[in-house]
């Protein structure tokens, strides 16, 4: 039993960094019905950004404090995101309005290979490393209830609680928010929302923007865990399955969704895996996406979409 519970802690907390990067592609698509294949580009850049940044500030500037060229690496990679952020909306999606949705699909395909390329122009094609101080030792839990306790990995509880907490943040910031409102209007019928005055162009600038923090703070954990190398967006395409299991439209969805296929694929690799020589890990949220795609299009939480003739 503690094992198990090891194994469900474990894809608890890797769902949840999952859906963390998924919602970048949920809020995107709700606002302006693109797919955007980018974001896992997005997260290896912002990564990048921010492990160099943290490296100049260190070596050029001579800072002693690695706490103090972290938030100045963190400030400038936030900078850095929204620019970009910018000038996607303003050089290729704003040209692009009410064209077909594989135009758009295709345009964000290459923005991604756009930005892996010039991330390694920019930034180099190193393995860096981000260090914001998370811890790396485990802990024991319940080990007055199982012999040995439950091991879990502080550095992945750390990480879970910060993508928790975002996540509730955007959710406080669509509901409560005259912006987050704004969004939500535009999401539902751009047409109403231009109608009442609500500026469409805004309001896409503000979700790229916020879809590039989000993919900042993913790229953050990831490139801790993991290092920050070009691999890291072939992690990050791991939330397509989520947004699909989940629902195209949905936070709700993204999270759940994150956390099924994180508990899925470390139980079929532990216990289904030793005995088909494993590797169940790699395909297993593709396998299930392609079901719901089968039975379920639209997700679990997602609107199912009518087209009456």
């Amino acid at each position: 039993m503690g094992f198990f519970l090891e194994t469900l802690i474990g894809g608890l907390m890797t769902g949840m960094l999952y859906s963390l990067i998924a919602l970048g592609f949920v809020l995107i698509f709700k606002a302006s019905g693109v797919f955007n294949f980018a974001q896992g580009a997005m997260v290896l850049f912002a990564a990048l950004a921010m492990a160099r940044f943290s490296e100049w500030f260190q070596q050029w500037l001579h800072f002693d404090s690695k706490v103090l060229a972290n938030v100045l690496a963190f400030a400038g990679a936030v900078v850095v995101m929204i620019v970009v952020a910018w000038l996607i909306e303003r050089l290729a999606l704003s040209k692009l309005v009410n064209q077909e949705g594989i135009t758009l699909l295709m345009a964000t395909l290459g923005i991604a290979y756009f930005l892996d390329g010039f991330g390694q122009t920019v930034f180099g094609n190193d393995i860096y490393k981000i260090d914001v101080g998370l811890p790396k030792d485990p802990i024991f839990l319940l080990d007055t209830v199982f012999p040995g306790g439950v091991l879990v990995n502080k550095e992945d509880l750390y990480a879970a609680t910060i993508a928790a907490a975002l996540v509730a943040l955007l959710s406080l910031f669509f509901q409560k928010t005259g912006t987050g409102r704004a969004l939500r209007a535009v999401a539902d019928d751009h047409q109403a929302a231009q109608s009442i005055g609500i500026p469409l162009t805004r309001i896409w600038v503000i979700v790229w923007s916020v879809a590039g923090f989000v993919a900042l703070v993913a790229g953050i954990i990831w490139g801790s865990k993991l290092g920050v190398q070009f691999s890291l967006s072939l992690v990050a395409l791991k939330a397509l399955p989520v947004v699909i299991l989940g629902g195209l439209t949905s936070v709700p969805g993204a999270i759940i969704g994150g956390l099924i296929i994180g508990v899925g694929e470390k139980l079929s690799e532990v216990y289904i895996g030793s005995h088909v020589g494993g590797g169940i890990e790699i395909w297993f949220a593709y396998v299930l996406a392609l079901i719901f795609l089968l039975v379920r299009p639209q997700g679990l939480f997602g609107e199912k979409i009518i087209d009456r003739v």
